[in-house]
C-alpha cells in the first residue's frame, strides 16, 4: 500500500465570535453554542480564499484535494461553512467533526467576575498545568490531541481517504487557539516552557505545516522567520523549523537544544571523554587523600 502523506497540514482558528467581542456572552450561552459575529463570518470567507491560494499556488498539482477536520463548536462549524464557499465539491474529499480538537473546557456557564479571578490565578500557576474549576487544563487538552494524532495517522497509513498519490493532499484542521498551539507542541516535541511562550492565533489565522524536501513537516517552508518570531518561537525553535525543511523523515536533530541540553547540565561527547573526566576526578581524590 502506498502511504500518501499530506503535502500540508494547516491549523486554523475560528473567526471572531460573540465571546471574543464580549466575554459576558459566556454567562448565558454555553461555550459550544457561541456564534460568530458578522465580522467573524467575513474573516472566514477571506481566510477561505487565502487557503485556496495556498493549495493552488505555484508548484502545486492541478488536481489537489483537501480533507477538513472541524471542532464541533458552533463557531468552528460556522467558520468551516464560510471557508467552504471558496472550494468546489470536487476539491473536498470530506469533512470529519472531531470532538478531540474542541476548545479547552473552562467549566459550564462562566460568571464573568469569577473567571477574571480564575484567569489571574492561572497566570500565577502556569498556563499549561492550571485546571479550570469544573473544566480542563492545557495538559488535559494535550492528552486528547495526542489521541487525535493516532486517528490522523491511521487515516494516512491506511489511505482511508482513497486519495490518488499523484495529487497534492491537504489537511485543514479548523479548531481553536489553544488547541492549535497544543497540536504544534505535540507535533514538534516542544517543551512546556516553549509552549508557555507561544502567542495565540488571531481569529481565522492559520499556520501551514508543509512537507519539506526530505519528508519532515516544517513551518519554515511556507512562513518567514519574522512570522515565527511574532508567534513566540525562540531562535532555537526557528532553527529547528529551518532544519526540518530538508531533513529526512525520522532524522534526529542533534543540534536541537531541548532534546538533551535542556535536561542535563553536561554530557560528554563520547564514552572516552567520560573516562578521561573520571580519571581526572580519581587523580584529584588521590592527591587529596
Amino acid at each position: 500500500m502506498v502511504v500518501v502523506l499530506p503535502k500540508r497540514i494547516i491549523l486554523m482558528r475560528h473567526g471572531e465570535s460573540r465571546g471574543n467581542l464580549d466575554t459576558a456572552a459566556y454567562t448565558t450561552t454555553p461555550d459550544h453554542s457561541i456564534q460568530l459575529t458578522p465580522q467573524g463570518i467575513g474573516q472566514a470567507r477571506h481566510a477561505g480564499a487565502d487557503l485556496r491560494r495556498v493549495m493552488a499556488g505555484a508548484g502545486c498539482s492541478p488536481d489537489w484535494r483537501v480533507q477538513f477536520y472541524v471542532s464541533p463548536y458552533a463557531r468552528t462549524r460556522s467558520t468551516l461553512r464560510e471557508v467552504g464557499r471558496c472550494f468546489s465539491k470536487k476539491r473536498i474529499i470530506g469533512v470529519r467533526e472531531e470532538s478531540r480538537i474542541r476548545e479547552q473546557d473552562f467549566g459550564n456557564f462562566q460568571v464573568e467576575e469569577r473567571m477574571k479571578v480564575v484567569k489571574e490565578t492561572r497566570e500565577r500557576f502556569g498556563r499549561f498545568f492550571y485546571r479550570f474549576p469544573e473544566g480542563e487544563s492545557a495538559a488535559d487538552v494535550f492528552d486528547r490531541v495526542s489521541s487525535f494524532f493516532e486517528s490522523l495517522w491511521r487515516d494516512i497509513d491506511m489511505n482511508r481517504l482513497r486519495h490518488d498519490p499523484s495529487n497534492d493532499l491537504n489537511f485543514v484542521i479548523v479548531s481553536h487557539g489553544l488547541t492549535s498551539r497544543i497540536f504544534l507542541m505535540k507535533w514538534f516535541k516542544w517543551t512546556v516552557e516553549q509552549f508557555e511562550r507561544l502567542n495565540n492565533f488571531g481569529n481565522c489565522e492559520f499556520r501551514v505545516m508543509q512537507l519539506g524536501s526530505g519528508g519532515e513537516y516544517s513551518l519554515a517552508v511556507h512562513h518567514t522567520e519574522e512570522e515565527m518570531l511574532e508567534w513566540g518561537l525562540s531562535p532555537e525553535m526557528i532553527a529547528d523549523q529551518k532544519w526540518r525543511t530538508t531533513a529526512c523523515r525520522g532524522d534526529w536533530n542533534d543540534q536541537c537544544p531541548w532534546y538533551l541540553d535542556a535536561f542535563f547540565d553536561h554530557l560528554p561527547d563520547s564514552d572516552d571523554d567520560d573516562a578521561v573526566e573520571n580519571e581526572g576526578e580519581t587523580n584529584s581524590l588521590s592527591v587529596c587523600a
